[in-house]
């Protein structure tokens, strides 16, 4: 992300000036390599399931399709619902994964080329239409492939307990009154979603271990 990005936030608002501050530069960085298709199968697959566990899974899926980096919608047809379920997908990740096969053979889902044209409400109003992605996944899509630079993902637990870490509050705020309080951040909030995530991070990594020093 660009210092402009920083510099904003800074000047804007005191909580991402401290942040900022904590955490030193914004090092997100998107991975253009994957296709619409990829990311978001990578992205169901991760749905409910730690990094690892998912990457298991993906490992797994990729090994069904000999002479592949990634298969491709067609190559779905291949194999069937059975096989998928020993890589470790649930019924409802297959029958989204399905659907993502069909919807990007249908045109749904655009290709690399003609989803770089499009802004990111019609890439989330497109993709949306597809079995078990909701706009929580595509905004991921947006932030990490596409790079993305003004995407809020104020429905993203990580980014409401930052806030709610950053700020001392009690409780977790109300994903529609965070989408109101980031306007403060714009047209550079995906970097104050970045900070955020910090935030709450960082409280993982301080939080003790039980038995260590008690």
């Amino acid at each position: 992300m660009t210092p402009e990005a920083l510099a904003h936030l800074a000047k804007r608002c005191p909580l991402m000036r401290r942040l900022i501050k904590q955490h030193g530069p914004c090092t997100l960085a998107p991975e253009p390599g994957h296709s619409p298709f990829e990311s978001l199968v990578r992205a169901v697959a991760h749905q409910q399931l730690n990094g690892t566990a998912a990457e298991t899974i993906l490992g797994r899926f990729r090994a069904l399709f000999p002479g592949k980096r990634f298969p491709t919608p067609d190559c779905l047809a291949a194999v069937d619902d059975e096989a998928l379920r020993a890589a470790g997908f649930s019924r409802a990740k297959i029958a989204s994964i399905r659907d993502l096969a069909t919807k990007a053979l249908d045109g749904t889902i655009p290709t690399s080329r003609a989803i770089r044209r499009m802004s990111d409400e019609e890439i989330v109003e497109r993709l949306v239409q597809v079995r078990g992605v909701g706009r929580w996944t595509v905004e991921m899509l947006l932030i990490f492939k596409l790079g993305r630079p003004d995407v809020f993902p104020a429905d993203d637990f990580g980014v409401r307990n930052g806030f709610r870490l950053a700020t001392g509050e009690e409780e977790l705020p109300k994903p529609k009154a965070l989408l109101a309080h980031a306007e403060r951040w714009r047209p550079h909030a995906t970097t104050a979603a970045w900070y955020l995530w910090r935030a709450a991070d960082a409280a993982k990594e301080a939080k003790p271990i039980k038995g260590v020093n008690s």
